[in-house]
C-alpha cells in the first residue's frame, strides 16, 4: 500500500490551520473557511476517526475585537491582544462545532509541556481522555504567557509536537499555498508542485528558503521543519490548500494534493519521541563519513572518534543534533558529555581518553548511546 492510500486507513489525525485560511486579514475572521473547516472535521470524527485541530487566528481575532488594524511590535502588547483573541477564537469554534453536534475542547500549551517528561506524559493523556469522550481538542500556544525562551515556535512545529505527543497516523497542514514547489510559485510561473517528499535533504531544505536559498516558497521553511519532526516520528504528513472544498476527506481518501511526506519508520516509543521532539534542541555535533554510514546502515552508537566539531553550550543530558559535513540532519539524542568536556575528547578513540575520566564512575564510552537516540534519516 503506497503512503497516499494508506492515508484511508488513518485512526488518529491532527489538523494545523494557519492565521491566512481562517482570516481575510486583522480583525475579519474568515467565517466561510472556519464553518468549512469545522464541517469537515466532524464529519470524520463522524466517520469513526480521531480529530486534532491545531489552530493559529488568536491575534487576528483580537486585533478585531480591540477595534485594532495592525499587529503591534511589543510582546506584551501581542500577549495581551492574543489574550483576548484567544476567548474570541474559541467563541467562533464553539459556535458552530456545536452547530455540527461535537464539542471542542480548548488546550494551550508551552514548550514547558513538553520539555518535562512527566508533563510531556500527562499532555499525551489529558488529549487521549479527551479523545475517547468524543471531543475534539482545539490547540494553540499559550501566546498570553509565552515568551521566545518557553516558545515552542510557530504553529507548523506545534503540530508536529502535538501529532508526536498523541502518537498521530496524520498530519495534515491546511495552508494558503497549495504545497512545495520547484520554485517560488508567486514569482515563478512555471513552478510545478512537488506531490511527494520521501527525504528532507538539504536540496529540499534549500528549495524550501533554508540556508543558501535564492527561492523560498513562503513560509515553507517551517513546514519542512514540521515534516522532518513528523516523518521521523512515524507521522505521514501532508500540506494542503486550507480554502478547497472537501480538503480533509479529499486527502484522507488518498487523492494526490498538495505535498506529501511519507512515514519514515513504526510509531516511536514514547520515551524516544519525548527525546527527539519534546526536549529543547542545545546544540549540533558534526560527524565524519564513517561514523555517518555505520548511524545509518547500523543505527550505532556515536562515538567521540567519529565526531568532527561541536556547537552550542550544551551540558550533560540536554538533547543535540548530529548533522553531516553538508548539514543534514540524520539524528537527535541525550549526551553523556557537556561541550567543555566533549572538546577535549572529539575525534580521540576511547582508548586515548583521559585516564581520570576512564575512571571516573558512571564512565560512558558513547557520546550519545543508540537507546538515547532517533534516526531522522
Amino acid at each position: 500500500m503506497g503512503a497516499r492510500e494508506s492515508l484511508r486507513e488513518a485512526k488518529r489525525i491532527v489538523v494545523k490551520v494557519g492565521t491566512s485560511t481562517l482570516a481575510y486579514g486583522p480583525g475579519r475572521m474568515n467565517l466561510y473557511n472556519i464553518e468549512h473547516l469545522v464541517r469537515g472535521l466532524v464529519d470524520m470524527a463522524n466517520e469513526g476517526r480521531e480529530m486534532i485541530l491545531v489552530s493559529s487566528g488568536a491575534i487576528a481575532a483580537g486585533l478585531g475585537r480591540l477595534g485594532m488594524t495592525e499587529k503591534p511590535d511589543s510582546i506584551p502588547e501581542k500577549q495581551a491582544i492574543a489574550a483576548v483573541g484567544q476567548g474570541m477564537l474559541m467563541h467562533i469554534y464553539e459556535k458552530f462545532f456545536a452547530e455540527y453536534g461535537k464539542v471542542a475542547a480548548q488546550v494551550l500549551l508551552t514548550r514547558e509541556n513538553s520539555v518535562r517528561h512527566n508533563q510531556y506524559i500527562h499532555s499525551r493523556e489529558a488529549l487521549c481522555a479527551m479523545l475517547a469522550m468524543g471531543a475534539i481538542p482545539v490547540i494553540n500556544e499559550n501566546d498570553a504567557v509565552t515568551v521566545d525562551e518557553i516558545k515552542i515556535g510557530d504553529n507548523d512545529q506545534l503540530s508536529a509536537t502535538v501529532a508526536t505527543l498523541v502518537d498521530a497516523d496524520a498530519l495534515i497542514i491546511l495552508s494558503d499555498i497549495d504545497g512545495l514547489y520547484t520554485a517560488n510559485p508567486a514569482t515563478h510561473p512555471e513552478a510545478e508542485i512537488i506531490h511527494e517528499v520521501p527525504e528532507i535533504t538539504p536540496e529540499i531544505e534549500r528549495l524550501a528558503g533554508g540556508a543558501g536559498s535564492a527561492m523560498g516558497t513562503g513560509g515553507m521553511m517551517t513546514k519542512i521543519e514540521a515534516a522532518k519532526v513528523a516523518m521521523n516520528a512515524g507521522v505521514t504528513m501532508v500540506i494542503a490548500p486550507g480554502a478547497r472544498d472537501h480538503v480533509l476527506r479529499d486527502v484522507l481518501n488518498g487523492e494526490e494534493i498538495g505535498t506529501l511526506f511519507p512515514a519514515k519508520e513504526s510509531h516511536l516509543r514514547l520515551r524516544k519521541s519525548w527525546i527527539a521532539f519534546g526536549k529543547r534542541i542545545e546544540g549540533d555535533l558534526v560527524v565524519d563519513r564513517g561514523c555517518e554510514k555505520a548511524m545509518r546502515q547500523c543505527g550505532s552508537s556515536l562515538l567521540a572518534a567519529g565526531i568532527v566539531s561541536a556547537e552550542g553550550e550544551f551540558t550533560r543530558g540536554s538533547t543535540v543534533r548530529v548533522l553531516t559535513k553538508d548539514g543534514q540532519e540524520i539524528a537527535r539524542g541525550v549526551v553523556n558529555y557537556g561541550r567543555a568536556e566533549l572538546m577535549d575528547l572529539i575525534g580521540r578513540q576511547t582508548k586515548d581518553f583521559p585516564e581520570a575520566l576512564l575512571q571516573e564512575d558512571g564512565f560512558r564510552e558513547e557520546v550519545i548511546h543508540r537507546d538515547n537516540m532517533v534516526l531522522m534519516v
